[in-house]
């Protein structure tokens, strides 16, 4: 599934809708979130990651994303299982979002 572009609202209605959902929130001059956007855009569309919906939401328009990353940098990334955040954190390689990812893996599509 394409990454979708989402806002404080549409983060909260969808965090719902979907069991899995990773978040990712930038923002403008984000040296690193311009570095994990392409990843971030194929694990969206990889058959392992079906089940999963990606979001990115800039943090300098959003006040809840930006609170929910207190002391935070970006770009910073949150994990949904049914709703619920079941991790979240500032991620700078691929390889720790994927890791990220393969933990969200263990939510239950009911």
């Amino acid at each position: 599934m394409k990454v979708i572009d989402t806002n404080d609202e549409g983060l909260r209605t969808l965090i719902h809708d979907y069991p899995r959902v990773l978040a990712k929130f930038t923002a403008e001059n984000c040296s690193v979130c311009d570095l994990l956007a392409s990843p971030f855009e194929k694990l969206a569309l990889e058959e392992a990651y079906q089940h999963t919906v990606f979001l990115r939401l800039d943090v300098d328009e959003n006040p809840v994303a930006r609170k929910m990353m207190d002391t935070q940098v970006a770009p910073f990334f949150v994990a949904y299982c049914r709703g619920r955040l079941t991790e979240c954190n500032t991620l700078r390689t691929e390889e720790e979002v994927k890791a990220m990812l393969r933990g969200l893996q263990t939510c239950p599509d009911q």
